[in-house]
């Protein structure tokens, strides 16, 4: 059994939640927007475009494909929606779907054989990064810090996609393993595995570059 068989059924033996145990605001919104009714699609859509779109950025580093991904990621959920029976939270299967996209993407670029992407280091350049607090901040601090940001975004750009992913859900967004692992549909020991082999590149990466 390879890797992604074992995920399949991983990810397929989870419980179902019923609706009774769902949460009941949660599945009041799913269900009005399974029908259609735009005001609750928009609710949706302000209740999670940012994190839709944060993903898909550290995902592809590139601001303009983030953007027209996030659209595409809103009009499959649009679509999917009347599937969705909470074998996961809401937030959880979008995450699957931004994934699924960006990885569908990927796979675009390599076979036109694409070779330039903006990195997130650019993105950092070009965008800017988390403001830092004004107090007791030392101009060499301040230029520490994103010379440290520029390098840990180059190093988890160069990351395999799944690797990638997996480190991004983790140490970014904050994901639960078995959230990582219905995110990505394989199972809990696969995303460690994962997660070992990402922190394992991005040290050597930072310490080379330390030494540079």
């Amino acid at each position: 059994m390879n890797e992604n068989q074992a995920g399949e059924l991983a990810v397929k033996r989870a419980p179902a939640l019923s609706w009774s145990e769902y949460g009941g605001q949660e599945a009041l919104l799913v269900q009005r927007c399974a029908v259609g009714d735009e005001e609750a699609c928009v609710d949706l859509v302000n209740e999670h475009q940012r994190m839709v779109y944060q993903l898909a950025l550290h995902l592809l580093g590139d601001y303009d494909e983030a953007l027209d991904l996030s659209q595409e990621v809103f009009l499959r959920v649009f679509r999917t929606i009347g599937r969705f029976r909470g074998h996961s939270t809401l937030k959880t299967w979008i995450y699957r779907i931004v994934i699924n996209q960006a990885r569908n993407r990927q796979r675009w670029w390599k076979r036109r054989h694409r070779s330039e992407q903006i990195s997130l280091d650019q993105h950092l350049e070009q965008c800017g990064d988390a403001a830092a607090p004004v107090d007791h901040v030392t101009p060499d601090r301040v230029f520490g810090q994103k010379v440290l940001a520029a390098q840990i975004a180059t190093a988890l750009d160069s990351l395999p996609f799944e690797q990638r992913t997996a480190i991004v859900l983790r140490e970014i967004d904050g994901l639960s393993y078995d959230e990582i692992a219905f995110s990505l549909g394989v199972a809990v020991g696969t995303v460690k595995s994962r997660l070992t082999r990402a922190r394992e590149a991005l040290r050597a990466q930072l310490k080379e570059a330390a030494q540079s």
